[in-house]
Parts: C-alpha cells; structure tokens; sequence
C-alpha cells in the first residue's frame, strides 16, 4: 500500500498523510502554531460577504 503525501501549509515540507503523523498536515507542532496564530490574526479568512455590525442598545432598550 503506498504513503499519502502532503505539503505542510506553512513551510511546504513534504508530510505523510497517517495515523502516525501527530500534527498532520503540518510537519511539526511550531507550523501548526503559525497557521493558527495568522488565523487568530485575520491573516488567513475564509471568503464571504461582510456581516452587518450588530446595533448598538442603549439602556432605554433593556428588560427589567
């Protein structure tokens, strides 16, 4: 049976795809960590249309 092989997203070293390889599809814990952290800083977004900002409520709006 032959190996599935991936590209890490961050560094583009070659992974193979199994249940050994722990931080798949990374190749190490520090491109997962990369990855996540320009996902945490908006770097990396998903494309779609822009939500409305939420209306602001003022304290006339609230329930007793």
């Amino acid at each position: 049976m032959s190996q599935t092989h991936v590209d890490c997203p961050t560094c583009g070293k070659d992974v193979i795809w199994d249940n050994d390889s722990k931080w798949r599809p990374f190749c190490c814990e520090r491109c997962k960590l990369i990855d996540l952290g320009e996902w945490a800083s908006e770097s990396h977004r998903i494309p779609g249309q822009k939500l409305p900002n939420p209306v602001e409520s003022s304290d006339d709006d609230t329930l007793n």
